[in-house]
């Protein structure tokens, strides 16, 4: 297997049901986990020296804040709506609560020495793009886009339809890079790709290589597995039947997604002309 992927754990209980360190991934920052409560059960956590992004995958649920509370949710799951999510800074303790039969939530958080208001992002706050063209076409969802009100985080959503390919043409984040006049061209940044599937039998593939060939690795991935990005290009292509999920969390040299595509592979962008019709695949 791939030392790039994951494997959820996932047995259909409570609990935590997929989880990647910074340590375990062997870099700087990104941490992640996904959770699942049921209707009645509370999850206490504590932010400490980091900032947080937490995307709810499907539920609902009350989020109290230093006893500030928040009713957050609405989708069944990522399949069947906008996401809602919730930023906290660092040094913020806070309970979940399930109000639905079932809910489960994506969690980031990356250390920071910085702080940020708390932020609550509700599905009419989610800028939607639809990108690429053909079979590569697919959603992205923003979620904690650049620009945000936080120090490094970045978090989207992206919806790859039944057969196509997405993070196409292969593209990468792994140097920072300005131009003469100080424009940021690329930055250096670790990615998360957590994974669903439309069916839970369903797969999609991840390549994740460099240029020079010292990474190249291939990944199966099946409904709530990660995928690690720490360089390279890392292009996506969802199984056919199967329409894929991916949270994507992202941190590093900028709060930002420059990017440079791989040259021998930039030239199918001038060739994309229709829009895939089944798009959007989830809307307000």
């Amino acid at each position: 297997m791939s030392k790039l992927l994951v494997r959820s754990q996932d047995t259909g209980g409570s609990g935590i049901f997929a989880e990647v360190s910074a340590a375990r991934a062997g870099w700087d920052f990104l941490n992640m986990a996904a959770l699942r409560l049921f209707s009645g059960e509370t999850y206490r956590g504590a932010v400490g020296d980091h900032e947080h992004i937490s995307v709810i995958l499907g539920g609902n649920c009350v989020l109290t804040v230093e006893g500030e509370r928040f009713e957050l949710g609405g989708r069944v799951d990522v399949f069947s709506g906008m996401p809602h999510a919730f930023y906290l800074p660092r040094g913020k303790h806070f309970e979940l609560e399930a109000v639905s039969e079932r809910l489960e939530i994506a969690s980031c958080w990356v250390p920071s020495d910085q702080d940020f208001p708390i932020s609550i992002i509700r599905p009419e706050q989610c800028a939607v793009e639809l990108r690429g063209g053909g079979n590569a076409s697919r959603q992205i969802n923003s979620i904690l886009p650049p620009g945000s009100a936080c120090h490094r985080l970045v978090c989207v959503e992206v919806y790859t339809p039944s057969g196509n390919w997405s993070s196409y043409p292969p593209h990468k984040h792994d140097e920072h890079r300005v131009d003469e006049q100080g424009q940021l061209l690329e930055a250096d940044l670790e990615e998360i790709y957590f994974y669903k599937l439309s069916q839970p039998q369903g797969i999609a593939y991840q390549r994740v290589y460099t240029g020079d060939g010292k990474l190249d690795e291939l990944c199966l991935a099946r409904n709530h597995d990660v995928v690690l990005v720490p360089e390279g290009y890392h292009p996506v292509v969802s199984g056919h039947g199967y329409h894929t999920y991916y949270c994507n969390f992202l941190a590093g040299s900028a709060q930002s997604l420059a990017n440079s595509d791989d040259p021998e592979h930039s030239w199918v962008k001038e060739h994309w002309k229709e829009m895939d019709p089944r798009l959007p695949l989830v809307k307000l």
